[in-house]
């Protein structure tokens, strides 16, 4: 089997999509805008082959490497990234070679447009936030107005969190309106109180869930990024609501051997046209492995490794590892901008047993994952609450 990875460098611990599959026999080709001498020696060493090119924007020179690449090994198989910033590239790709195992081009609008995600959520039976694509700031204003404020605006084709803003009323819209990219859609959003809850995992090439977990973002990575706030995610175990919406979700999807990151609210009180509190209301899809440190997470909190999972359904179609639920695993991100009550040294000191991980964070990441981050490991609820509220807690004034 061949396997074609764009960018195995980046983010630092995706090499592991690749060692688990060199480690079961598979040829893996990388190409990746970084130089050989800078992926690293663990990214190195779970690859058969790479290639650098400048710019991965540059598609061109995608092909050829490609196009090299088929010459000397033959038929590619997959080809993947796990980053959503290249899944487009990744479709390219195959439309081009004709590489039948994931989405081609055409089906990519519905996978990375978020009005086009919207439509997916309803055909799948599950309420979604009210939008609109406004072409001026006459029907943004009027959108605002009908919904009420606050509302969120947010490219409709963007990556993570990054430009999503809450808009508080008229004045807040028309700045927004006057320094946006006119060549950018944005989609207007009505402001869902609620926090948000995942539905991630691996499928088989028949769309059946091979593996599943949760995650629950009790601050939201837009107030993470835009307000410079602390970050704060933990794994659990997916309720029924959140399987079962995910599950149908899944068929509206070319989502076959993939890694899939589903967002949903849980509403946090009850909202008039999306439901009860408790309930669940469609966010985003995303057709690729949940970023940050999340599949790592997904491994301290199954004692499992998902990096496997994934390997193992595009080689075997089937799961060998555990899918059990075993511990509440919380990153816990510290902004360089906050001053906090504790030290590091402290917060090690009070939870050595419980931390798996300590980590400065790449800039890129920062704003989503915090400057420096814990992973620690809870067997309560309350346990994770007293880790958390110790290590956010701030300097008294």
């Amino acid at each position: 089997m061949n396997v074609i990875f764009i960018s195995p460098h980046f983010p630092r611990h995706f090499y592991q999509f690749c060692a688990r599959l060199k480690e079961r026999g598979v040829t893996v080709l990388g190409i990746g805008d970084c130089p050989w001498e800078g992926i690293g020696e663990r990214c190195q060493s779970a690859l058969t082959d790479y290639r650098f090119v400048p710019s991965l924007k540059d598609y061109d020179a995608v092909y050829r490497t490609v196009a090299e690449y088929i010459f000397r090994y033959g038929r590619i198989d997959y080809v993947e990234s796990e980053n959503e910033y290249w899944l487009e590239l990744d479709a390219r790709i195959r439309t081009d070679f004709n590489i039948t195992t994931g989405p081609k081009l055409e089906a990519m609008a519905d996978m990375n447009r978020k009005s086009r995600m919207k439509a997916a959520y309803q055909r799948a039976g599950i309420p979604a936030a009210r939008w609109t694509l406004p072409d001026s700031l006459t029907a943004a204003r009027q959108f605002a107005n009908e919904v009420g404020y606050p509302v969120i605006v947010k490219p409709d084709q963007g990556v993570g969190a990054s430009s999503t803003y809450k808009l508080h009323d008229d004045g807040e819209l028309a700045a927004f309106w006057e320094r946006k990219d006119p060549a950018v859609p944005f989609i207007e959003e009505e402001c869902v109180p609620g926090h948000v809850e995942t539905f991630d995992g691996v499928t088989d090439s028949n769309r059946n869930v091979l593996f599943a977990a949760s995650q629950c973002l009790p601050v939201s990575l837009m107030d993470a990024v835009n307000q410079d706030a602390d970050v704060v995610s933990y794994c659990q175990a997916p309720g029924e609501d959140l399987r079962a919406a995910g599950t149908r979700l899944l068929q509206e999807f070319d989502t076959r051997n993939k890694f899939f990151h589903f967002e949903f609210f849980r509403l946090d009180e009850d909202k008039e046209g999306l439901g009860r509190k408790g309930d669940i209301v469609g966010l985003e899809v995303n057709m690729r492995a949940p970023g940050g440190r999340i599949p790592d997470k997904m491994n301290y909190a199954y004692d499992t490794d998902v990096y496997t999972i994934w390997a193992d359904s595009l080689i075997y179609d089937k799961c060998f590892m555990s899918s059990t639920f075993q511990h509440y695993i919380t990153h816990v991100g510290r902004k360089d901008s906050i001053r906090y009550a504790h030290t590091q040294d402290e917060v090690n000191a009070r939870f050595g047993g419980s931390v798996i991980e300590e980590m400065d964070v790449d800039a890129a990441l920062a704003g989503e994952m915090g400057n420096h981050a814990w992973l620690l490991r809870a067997d309560t609820l309350e346990a994770r609450e007293d880790q958390v509220h110790y290590i956010l807690e701030r300097e008294a004034q």
